[in-house]
């Protein structure tokens, strides 16, 4: 198995592209710490994985929040003892034009889509330095690298994913931590569904397990190298 006994948490695993790669991460033998906000589907995610002998731990919880930050890596760490893998994941979109946003829709966004990527890197990271070791995957999106019209703020938390991911990277790779971004393109999801009026066919775009699959080539390399940056794009969305 690729991940034979790595300890890995994954935010917002309860579905989608969270979800998908908790199941193929514990297919390769990792034990996963799941994070997300809905319960019920959080401990289906929970029953699928233990129903082929995988091992996987579940926090009801909001990654904005730092109490539940905090909780959810201490309880991984007391159970398994060491973190070697964060999927920071968890993320959604309001497509409105500027004008009509909320201030607490723009809060939202940015509480969860960059604030839980800050706590929970600030919390696994004194782990991983203390191991020597350890992956960091940050899934953004292709809005992180282009403006994207009824998605400004959303794209600026993606912008804002981009550039802590390169920066974290230059501060932990001497602790021979790799840090990355993965920035898919239109993913068949809830998610991408509400997005824009004109929205690419489902047979066209990327599934879940594609940005699964790249998410585990990420971290599989040889401990030498490292990718830091990847866009994921469909091949013709047309």
């Amino acid at each position: 198995m690729l991940l034979d006994n790595k300890v890995t948490i994954v935010t917002g695993a309860s579905r989608g592209i969270g979800k998908a790669i908790a199941l193929l991460f514990a297919k390769e033998g990792a034990k996963i710490s799941a994070i997300a906000r809905t319960e019920e589907d959080l401990k289906k995610l929970k029953s699928e994985i233990e129903s082929n002998n995988g091992t996987c731990l579940i926090f009801k919880g909001d990654v904005s929040n730092e109490k539940d930050v905090k909780n959810a890596v201490e309880k991984t760490i007391e159970q398994f003892g060491k973190i070697d893998i964060l999927i920071n994941n968890a993320g959604f979109g309001i497509y409105k034009p500027v004008v009509e946003l909320t201030v607490d829709e723009f809060d939202s966004m940015v509480g969860v889509n960059f604030r839980g990527v800050f706590l929970f890197t600030k919390y696994v990271l004194p782990y991983m330095m203390k191991q020597n070791s350890g992956v960091i995957i940050n899934i953004s999106s292709i809005a992180g690298t282009l403006g994207v019209k009824n998605m400004a703020v959303y794209a600026a938390t993606k912008w804002a994913v981009n550039g802590f991911t390169e920066s974290i990277m230059h501060e932990v790779r001497e602790y021979n931590i790799r840090v990355a971004s993965l920035c898919p393109g239109s993913v068949d999801t809830n998610f991408s569904n509400v997005a824009g009026s004109n929205p690419p066919a489902r047979n066209k775009v990327l599934k879940p397990e594609d940005v699964a699959q790249t998410a585990l080539l990420i971290a599989t390399l040889p401990e030498r190298a490292m990718l830091s940056h990847l866009i994921l794009r469909p091949t013709n969305p047309k």
